[in-house]
């Protein structure tokens, strides 16, 4: 999906279903989309459910929101963020909103601000409810800001030890690479029509057309989620499409399905 890294974002986080792991991948997402003017963390800070959260709301200048549980087993957390939300909308500022949680009672919200015409990121755990994935633009499962968060980190030097006798150095065993899940056929089924319906007539199509519209037949497809940094290396080990790089800009990149037989 062609985005507009300035675009002005409202983040809005559901406490009870996020945790602070995810904060250095998901800021760093976020990014990507635009720049987050409105940063807000919703729950009841009196509890000690939260307590996890407190140390890095200052270092990311991230807003804590004070809800109190009015009911046992009912969570007010989610109203509060509806309304704010629905504020925040109608100010007109936000042209996207990001809703960090894996309940699907926002999906409804979601449906909402895009029929205003914002744009939607989601985030949340793999057993987000399909509901709130198909009512975002794009949805962004939190395994993956942690394996982005953890690839594009600094390497930490070990404490030195005393070395050890050379007759008393363990072998250097090498560890195998880690294998990369492999594409299913309901991902290469939805890249193939991806790349045909997004194709000129010569049966070429640029590839940030076909993202685009891999992002509108299914919210959460992402290159990560199968082990790829980025969709043209996905598409590049697919096996059903050719690849070519045109004009003098590299990253102008053309894909076509390969024919039966080649």
């Amino acid at each position: 999906m062609a985005t507009d890294n300035t675009s002005s974002l409202a983040l809005l986080i559901d406490g009870d279903n996020a945790s602070p792991k995810i904060v250095t991948g998901l800021l760093a997402e976020i990014a990507n989309y635009g720049v987050a003017s409105v940063k807000r963390i919703y729950g009841d800070w009196t509890g000690p459910n939260l307590k996890g959260w407190k140390e890095c709301l200052l270092e990311h200048s991230i807003q804590p929101i004070q809800q109190f549980a009015y009911t046992t087993g009912k969570n007010a957390t989610d109203g509060a963020m509806i309304i704010d939300a629905m504020d925040l909308l109608y100010t007109g500022r936000f042209s996207g909103f990001c809703i960090v949680s894996s309940d699907s009672d926002f999906a409804r919200l979601a449906a909402r601000l895009r029929e205003q015409g914002v744009t939607v990121y989601g985030f949340g755990e793999r057993k987000t409810p399909r509901p709130f994935i198909t009512a975002c633009d794009k949805f962004v499962y939190f395994d993956v800001l942690n394996a982005t968060a953890a690839g594009t980190a600094e390497p930490v030097a070990p404490p030195q030890r005393p070395r050890k006798p050379i007759a008393e150095t363990s072998p250097v065993v090498a560890r195998p690479a880690p294998v990369k899940p492999a594409l299913d056929k309901a991902a290469l089924d939805m890249l193939a029509k991806a790349v045909t319906a997004s194709a000129d007539e010569d049966g070429r199509a640029n590839l940030a057309r076909v993202g685009a519209h891999l992002a509108k037949q299914a919210p959460d497809f992402d290159a990560r989620n199968y082990g790829f940094p980025r969709l043209t290396d996905l598409v590049e080990a697919s096996g059903i499409v050719d690849v070519e790089r045109t004009g003098e800009n590299p990253k102008i990149v053309m894909v076509a399905l390969r024919r039966l037989g080649e």
